[in-house]
């Protein structure tokens, strides 16, 4: 795989909300734009290889709990998931981390905007 900096997108091709998947050098890559912010991953589920950067994003599902810990439903957190369509894994999309063990993550690479582009650094 190549190494330094790679255009893989014009700015306004990504708007706050939706992803782009790239492939580099035989890498995919996948770029996500949340709450203006960028975040770019591997496209690879650590659980089995699946292509985690094309899966459902949404919030975190909670289980509310009463003082007997008894289920009062379900809740939706202000986190935002990545799940893989292979097995449903599920990866926080700010961090990459596994929410169960923040040990198994993703692998996260480093992205900017730069004159209009989006720039992911190999």
């Amino acid at each position: 795989m190549m190494h330094g900096q790679v255009v893989v997108g014009r700015s306004a091709e990504l708007a706050d909300g939706d992803r782009l998947v790239v492939d580099v050098d035989g890498t995919e890559i996948g770029v996500f734009r949340i709450d203006g912010a960028l975040y770019a991953y591997g496209n690879y589920c650590v659980h089995a290889g699946g292509p985690v950067c094309q899966g459902m994003v949404i919030n975190r599902v909670t289980e509310r709990l009463d003082a007997d810990k008894r289920s009062l439903g379900d809740a939706f957190s202000d986190d935002l998931h990545i799940v893989c369509p292979w097995h449903g894994y599920e990866y926080d999309l700010r961090t990459g981390a596994h929410p169960g063990d923040p040990r198994v993550r993703l692998r996260g690479y480093q992205v900017f905007e730069q004159g209009g582009e989006i720039v992911v650094e190999l």
